[in-house]
């Protein structure tokens, strides 16, 4: 396990990332919010908004074992992505009335604030280049 280098973790655990838990978190709440949807979404949306989330952490895992903060900080870029195609989705499922309006508030209010993270996170990885 690397060291922390004014606040950028080179090759720590991932588990111990903040910005891994909440992606965990956000996981677990798209997961419970797509099993209530109608059976005919099982293989479209209930599976594309599953994919997107599990992305996320899988992601931020994935570029904490590369060798570099250069290299960490690309698949950071990647988590992003994944998370506005899930903001997408969400929408999507909030515009077709799938799943309780609480339950959507709370992914996309977990998501700004992941959102942030990562771009917080992705900024001091950029900075501290190694």
């Amino acid at each position: 396990m690397r060291s922390c280098y004014d606040g950028v973790m080179l090759a720590m655990s991932y588990r111990k990332l903040k910005v891994w838990e909440k992606a965990m978190e956000l996981v677990k709440i798209v997961y419970e919010l797509t099993s209530t949807f109608p059976k005919e979404e099982q293989y479209g949306l209930v599976s594309q908004m599953r994919r997107s989330a599990i992305s996320l952490p899988s992601n931020i895992a994935e570029g904490s074992q590369r060798t570099s903060n250069k290299e960490f900080a690309n698949f950071i870029l990647i988590a992003k992505g994944s998370l506005a195609e899930l903001e997408t989705q969400v929408l999507t499922a909030q515009m077709l009335r799938y799943g309780s309006e609480n339950h959507i508030e709370d992914i996309l209010r977990r998501s700004d604030e992941l959102s942030r993270m990562l771009h917080v996170f992705h900024s001091k990885l950029v900075t501290h280049n190694s």
